[in-house]
Formats: C-alpha cells, structure tokens, sequence
C-alpha cells in the first residue's frame, strides 16, 4: 500500500510542476525577478548558460533536498515529491531546452501534433519580448488553440 501512496505522490509532484512552472513563470520570471528572466527572452549576449537558468537550479535544490532529506518514519513522501519534481525537470529540460530552444541539436524535424502545439505556443509566448502583456506561461499543458493548423 505504501509503495501505491509513493507512485502517487510521484504522479501528484509531476503534475503539480506543471502549475508551478506556469505560476513562476507568469508572476515570478515575468514579475518580481525579471532581470533574470529577461535574458532569456532578449538574446544580448553570447554565453550559452543564461541569468533563466537559475531557476531550473532552484527547483534541482528543492528535489535534491526532499530526496536527501526523506525519512521512512517523518518524511516518508520526500523521495516521491522529489523523484516527481526531478521527472518534471527532466521533462521540461528536453521540451524546453532541447526541442524549443535546440540548446542541443536534437528532435528539429518532428512531425508529432503534440510537439508542433507546445512549440507553437512557446513561439507566441516568445512573441513578446517584454516584462508585460504575454501569454502562454505553461510547459507541458498548453492551451488547445495551439494544437489546431
């Protein structure tokens, strides 16, 4: 029964990344912390790690502490929570970084309905070079308008 609680929690943590991801990226990346987010979306400089890629650095921290900090009688979720939170990064890594972005040269040439909608919303998201007014803040759930030719 335990290990069925962990598999969700697992799925939970995932799936609550999502909305975490969006929430940060809308009043957090696009609010109060700006000046590290604006890089990514003005390309003024030639370094490949980004002032953005500090919040992909939090996010590693909190999931290395729930599984190093876990404990089988106090914390005994903390593993889940974090393997769901190491998932949901990897995930993002390769949605984000390596198919949007091509950070790394890989999956240019998809042709898959779900991979053409995430990258077409991300492109509108991009749209807006600005602080304000943008749209599209979510990852791996985007609206369905995207999906559509």
């Amino acid at each position: 029964m335990k290990i069925f609680v962990q598999i969700l929690v697992f799925l939970a943590a995932f799936s609550i990344m999502e909305f975490m991801a969006w929430f940060t990226h809308k009043y957090v990346m696009h609010g109060f912390l700006w000046s590290l987010h604006k890089d990514h979306h003005h390309k003024d400089h030639d370094s490949w790690w980004e002032r953005n890629d500090l919040f992909f650095v939090f996010y590693a921290i909190v999931s290395m502490s729930c599984i190093l900090f876990h404990d089988a009688e106090t914390f005994w979720v903390g593993r889940a929570i974090g393997l769901g939170i190491l998932a949901y990064g990897i995930a993002y890594f390769v949605v984000h970084d390596i198919f949007i972005h091509q950070r790394f040269k890989l999956f240019r040439n998809t042709s898959n309905w779900y991979a053409k909608g995430v990258r077409r919303a991300h492109k509108m998201h991009h749209k807006n070079i600005k602080k304000e007014k943008g749209e599209c803040f979510g990852m791996l759930v985007v609206p369905f308008k995207y999906f559509k030719k």
